[in-house]
This record gives C-alpha cells, structure tokens and sequence, in this order.
C-alpha cells in the first residue's frame, strides 16, 4: 500500500555552519566589540548570550539572517524560553531547535487527514506521522493539505512508497 511519512527534522550541519558563520560575525562587528555576546550550539539547544535584551535581540537577528542564508527554515527554532538575567546586566535565552512531530501536533495533522475525506488513513509513528492510502493521487492531495494547513511546522515529506 502506498505511503509516506511526514517529519520534522531539521539539518543540523547548516544549523551549526550558521552558528559558527554568527559567532564569526559577532567578532567582527564593532557593536559587538568587547561585550559577551555569543552563540553556543549543544545537540539541539541553542544558547543566546548578550550585555543587555536589546544586544540579545541583535544576536539572535544576526542568527535568523545567517539560518536563513543556508536555507534552514526558522519555523525549527523554539524562542518560547524566557530571556534570563546572568549576573550584572548580562542576559541569556535558551532557543530549542525542533526535531520530531510532538504529540499534540500529530493529533492535529491526523485529526486534519480524517476530515479532509480524502481516501487515505494517518497513523502517528512516534515522532513522524504516517499517511497510507490506495492511491497516489490521495497521498499527493494529502501532502498538499497538510502543507496548506500546518503552517506553523517546517514539515518535509519523506520515505514515499509505491
């Protein structure tokens, strides 16, 4: 039966060239001279350092600019996180990079799939949803929907089978 799976999953090695292209600019910027202002990347947590929230938001604009110059959608970035106070007057954020379909968005996705009356049944795989049906045409509408419809998630549409 045809199928394919729609994921989260975002590319790590751009993640970290765009870090290091950041962190490469910060050094060379003359706002930036001689304040503490840095990005660090650890597996999938991203930490903003900055003298003052104003300089924070410059750095994680110098971030979004750079993520998106190497084609890494920034919908994968998480800035819930509240802008912490270190010491003095210096601040920090912790931005989560995105990887896997939470539950509560893939019970939305597979919500969205059932009453779309589209011939084709969702079914949440850990951390991907899976999308089989008879036909390919009802999985290339179901792909379609679901890139119509979530757009709060950078989905890709992989492991497509005949």
């Amino acid at each position: 039966m045809p199928s394919f799976d729609a994921v989260l999953e975002p590319n790590l090695v751009e993640v970290r060239n765009a870090v290091d292209q950041t962190a490469k600019e910060i050094g060379t910027r003359f706002d930036f001279k001689g304040s503490s202002a840095k990005v660090e990347l650890k597996e999938k947590e991203l930490t903003v350092h900055g003298d003052s929230d104003f300089q924070l938001g410059q750095v994680i604009d110098v971030l979004l600019a750079k993520l998106s110059k190497r084609g890494v959608d920034i919908r994968f970035l998480d800035r819930s996180a509240k802008i912490e106070k270190i010491g003095g007057d210096k601040v920090k954020q912790l931005v989560k990079v995105k990887a896997g379909i939470d539950a509560e968005a893939a019970k939305k996705m597979q919500a969205l799939v059932k009453q779309s009356k589209l011939k084709v049944q969702a079914a949440i795989q850990g951390d991907t949803v899976r999308v089989s049906g008879a036909k390919r045409d009802d999985l290339q509408a179901a792909i379609a929907l679901l890139r119509k419809e979530v757009t709060d998630l950078p989905l890709s549409f992989t492991n497509f089978r005949d």
